[in-house]
């Protein structure tokens, strides 16, 4: 029983940093009135940076009063849902908290999503207005048609670049599929006549916590996407958490790499609105590969950088990299995937940085989860809850029974930053979220004595090999450990004899080869017999969602269309 009131003790409180509580005063505030703190505090500091256009925080403060004033002109109340379909450019940012600013609800899309994607996201949010890029505008004028959406406003990529960029962008945006003419229609309008038509409104809605301020969508692993209801409570409280996590970064004095995508909660919590609340700049990378990375962090000297496994990956593996300076990087963030050790040792000696590694969901906001940054970080895990999150692990098959420090067994998660429920799904709600409140996240999870958590894989990612539980992610571990592997992704095949068998995903680095026997013969020597790979792929790419996760679903399900 010892064992199983470590929980209820919260362990890992002993391991956090000497100036980190284990409880936090929230402050009663709005994300929407985080921008207009900094805006009075820090009025002139840089808030924006797109393409070296720069905004200071009281002109984004002013920016988002005046689209505010024009969704109210247009009709948008209280509760009225907005769809979003931006990649990181400045209207992304603007219209976001413009739509929180006069209560009403934010729909964040991907512009990568299908029309059938679209559709259901807009329809299941019941949008009303949509904020989109022009290179788009022609195929949702025609979805529009079986949405509720009356209004599209767009915006283009040379809507904001410096002077000379602002010249030379029609004569090349069109080549490179930059930009495209908008032809006219009814309800359609520019982003930039709204901001030249009204005067900024800065009255902030009559709202509460409990007051629903986003439906954020999950990527849909598990067939259609659902929405996440998240509180004005639920963003606020959790920039508050991430923000108590960093004590050492002051406010008004960073620079913030803003290259996850701001549609994906993860760039939405702890790059957007993290670098609003600590009145940071942050410099919007709408394409997050390796080159405009470098780019960007060199040449405005990026101090905190939150990224995902991929974009370190590529970073490294770029070939200027060895001339590129990185050492104004102090802190970074990793999430989504597991981040290889040798990923983390090569980037924080080119950089001088810490990476540290966390964990979320999108129903958690989304982090619950990080390593200390200057305390101990340990090797492969996502670190220790957050303050006032509460983390249970129990048995797979019996949820009321806790399981013992070292046990795996599915994580269960508690605390300010979890959503309200699904949108529309109150059978998927009952199923997620228990009557504690507590979140049950599909994931098989361990906590050492310490009170570090590990994450052993998804549940439904789980191999049954001849009667064995075998993990997919110990092969992936090991597959990233070979000198000539740059991505793997063990997936479950079926196997007559033993249920289920392994089959290996491989993408190797430049100029690299392997055969199938050598990659399982490397494998043979590093894990148990039934655990290893029967086959292996070789690949030129794995599939990946929209922050860079590889997609062990899509994977799996090419495997069963072959």
């Amino acid at each position: 029983m010892a064992d199983q009131s470590a929980y209820e003790k919260k362990i890992w409180l002993n391991s956090y940093e000497p100036n980190i509580p284990g409880t936090i005063d929230f402050e009663d505030i709005l994300v929407p009135q985080y921008l207009t703190q900094s805006a009075d505090q820090f009025p002139d500091h840089t808030a924006l940076i797109f393409q070296g256009y720069q905004v200071s925080f009281k002109e984004l403060n002013d920016m988002v009063g005046k689209f505010a004033a024009g969704l109210k002109d247009f009709g948008i109340q209280k509760g009225d849902s907005v769809a979003i379909l931006l990649p990181n450019v400045i209207p992304c940012v603007v219209a976001y908290y413009a739509i929180l600013r006069i209560g009403g609800i934010v729909v964040f899309n991907n512009p990568l999503y299908s029309d059938r994607e679209l559709e259901h996201q807009f329809t299941d949010s019941k949008s009303k207005f949509l904020i989109t890029l022009d290179l788009l505008v022609e195929r949702m004028v025609t979805l529009r048609e079986k949405t509720d959406i009356k209004t599209i406003v767009y915006t283009s990529i040379g809507d904001y670049l410096p002077f000379v960029k602002r010249l030379l962008f029609p004569l090349v945006a069109k080549k490179k599929g930059l930009a495209k003419d908008v032809s006219p229609a009814p309800d359609l309008h520019a982003f930039k006549d709204i901001m030249a038509k009204y005067s900024p409104d800065t009255t902030q809605a009559d709202l509460t916590f409990d007051d629903v301020a986003m439906y954020q969508y999950t990527g849909g692993t598990t067939g259609v996407s659902k929405g996440v209801v998240l509180t004005h409570g639920n963003i606020s409280c959790q920039i508050q958490q991430i923000e108590t996590w960093f004590p050492e970064f002051d406010k008004g004095a960073e620079i913030m790499l803003g290259a996850l995508p701001f549609f994906h909660v993860f760039g939405m919590s702890v790059s957007m609105n993290l670098a609003i609340r600590l009145a940071w700049a942050n410099v919007l990378v709408p394409k997050p590969q390796a080159e405009p990375l470098l780019e960007a962090i060199s040449k405005f000297k990026v101090t905190f950088a939150p990224l995902v496994p991929t974009m370190y990956i590529g970073i490294l593996d770029h070939p200027d990299l060895e001339h590129t300076d990185l050492t104004s990087i102090k802190g970074c963030f990793s999430g989504s995937a597991p981040l290889p050790v040798e990923v983390i040792n090569k980037f924080e000696k080119k950089t001088g940085s810490i990476i540290v590694e966390g964990f979320g969901l999108t129903e958690s906001s989304p982090v619950t989860h990080v390593n200390p940054f200057r305390g101990r970080r340990k090797v492969g895990s996502i670190g220790v809850p957050l303050p006032d999150t509460e983390c249970r692990i129990v048995d797979l098959e019996d949820p009321a029974k806790e399981m013992p420090a070292g046990e795996p067994g599915e994580l269960l998660m508690r605390g300010p930053q979890i959503m309200k429920g699904y949108l529309n799904k109150p059978e998927e709600t009952a199923k997620t979220l228990t009557k504690e409140g507590f979140l049950c996240t599909g994931d098989v999870a361990k906590m050492d004595e310490d009170g570090y958590f590990y994450i052993v894989d998804r549940i439904k990612d789980m191999i049954i090999s001849g009667g064995y539980n075998v993990y997919p992610r110990d092969i992936d571990e090991v597959l990233y450990e070979h000198p000539k592997i740059v991505e793997a992704c063990a997936v479950g095949i079926p196997h007559a004899k033993r249920g289920e068998s392994i089959k290996a995903f491989v993408v190797l680095k430049q100029g690299q080869t392997l055969t199938e026997k050598e990659v399982i013969d490397y494998c043979a020597e590093r894990l148990a017999r039934y655990k290893l790979p029967v086959a292996v792929e070789f690949r030129e790419e794995l599939p990946k969602s929209n922050v860079g996760k590889i997609l062990r679903k899509d994977l799996r399900k090419q495997q069963e269309e072959v």
